[in-house]
């Protein structure tokens, strides 16, 4: 989504400041900083936070279906600029996918759905833990020196409102979300599933037909389960099953 009432960083900071430790939930903290780090930086198309734990990442924040788009290809692919910026807390730049050597089959999907340039800014958040807060653009070289400082400091909010939860209840929370992050991953297969055996396609063809149906109301998730549902429907009226 394109972003047309911008505000000023300095503002933005302000209001984050003023989240309340404890009474406001950590998914609706991450939601307010990518919400914030769009109106605030221009160049944003669209922004999410990752988090991973063990092998297992999920975007618990977005602004659109395609940030969503671009981070689940990455945890379906085992790498790409946000796993990595997760892993070793590091920022990782890419002013162009399409002269980016790095990680070039999920740069190659990128690409398919709009995307010419990201910026991912890992999350020190713990020992287990990793994040990452991830910016997308649909134009190359979106993101410069300053873009980098500003989305440095959102990402601290990220990282301090783990650290101000209790740790019972952030365990709890990630939990949940990570449990909701396999069902998706799995309704994600089955579709493509059913993809490739009616276009006799190959993974990669099946996910960016998915991708295409997705909008900004409408994730690859939701895209995936009104597919597979309705495959089972028809199937059933086929057999004459429940």
């Amino acid at each position: 989504m394109a972003y047309s009432h911008p505000i000023e960083p300095s503002n933005a900071f302000a209001e984050l400041g003023r989240i309340m430790p404890g009474k406001t939930s950590l998914r609706d903290v991450f939601q307010r900083v990518v919400d914030l780090t769009g109106l605030s930086i221009p160049e944003v198309t669209e922004a999410s936070v990752s988090l991973v734990q063990g092998k297992e990442a999920h975007t618990p924040a977005c602004t659109g279906g395609l940030a969503l788009a671009l981070d689940e290809s990455q945890y379906e692919l085992g790498h790409g600029p946000c796993l990595q910026a997760a892993a070793a807390t590091t920022i990782e730049s890419i002013t162009n996918m399409a002269t980016e050597s790095r990680w070039p089959d999920w740069t190659a999907r990128a690409l398919r759905a709009g995307a010419h340039s990201s910026l991912s800014i890992g999350l020190p958040i713990h020992a287990t833990i990793g994040g990452a807060l991830n910016l997308y653009a649909t134009e190359p070289h979106a993101f410069d020196d300053h873009t980098i400082a500003v989305a440095q400091t959102f990402a601290s909010y990220a990282s301090l409102a783990i650290a101000n939860d209790h740790l019972d209840n952030a365990r709890t929370t990630l939990s949940r979300h990570i449990d909701a992050a396999m069902d998706s991953g799995a309704v994600i297969e089955q579709a493509k599933g059913i993809i490739m055996g009616d276009r006799r396609c190959t993974a990669d063809e099946a996910f960016a037909v998915l991708t295409t149906a997705r909008n900004t109301t409408r994730t690859v998730r939701d895209v995936a389960r009104t597919l597979v549902d309705r495959t089972a429907v028809s199937r059933a009226q086929v057999t004459g099953g429940p």
